[in-house]
């Protein structure tokens, strides 16, 4: 298997940041949707996956990354991606899924803009 981590950082309440490391393929892919999907299970709705540490995304990385989605957005929950990789960003765009999936310069950013978001639809 190739080198992969994920690492939950900060959870609070139904958000839940964690941090991937290493490459996101056909031998990772499985365990990033298995563990993202346990963060969801366990309450953490809401997601931001830091991508810094990403060393090579490929489809089933990406498929992966689709999934999640749906099953955040199942459980009335969302996705957000920070510290996208470029050639990762570039098809994100090309697919139209950027639009579904934003994505925020830095983990730090993803994390203020979830919170003026929950700040807003609880006022």
């Amino acid at each position: 298997m190739t080198d992969f981590r994920l690492t939950a950082q900060h959870t609070d309440g139904d958000l839940a940041l964690a941090h991937i490391t290493g490459e996101l393929d056909v031998a990772t892919a499985p365990h990033l949707r298995a563990q993202a999907l346990a963060l969801i299970e366990q309450g953490h709705r809401h997601l931001i996956l830091d991508l810094a540490a990403v060393t090579f995304c490929d489809s089933s990385g990406f498929n992966a990354l689709v999934g999640i989605y749906r099953c955040a957005k199942t459980a009335d929950g969302t996705l957000v991606l920070a510290a996208v990789p470029d050639r990762l960003e570039r098809l994100l765009d090309l697919t139209g899924l950027s639009t579904l999936l934003p994505a925020h310069p830095t983990a730090a950013h993803a994390l203020v803009a979830h919170t003026r978001t929950h700040d807003t639809a609880t006022a």
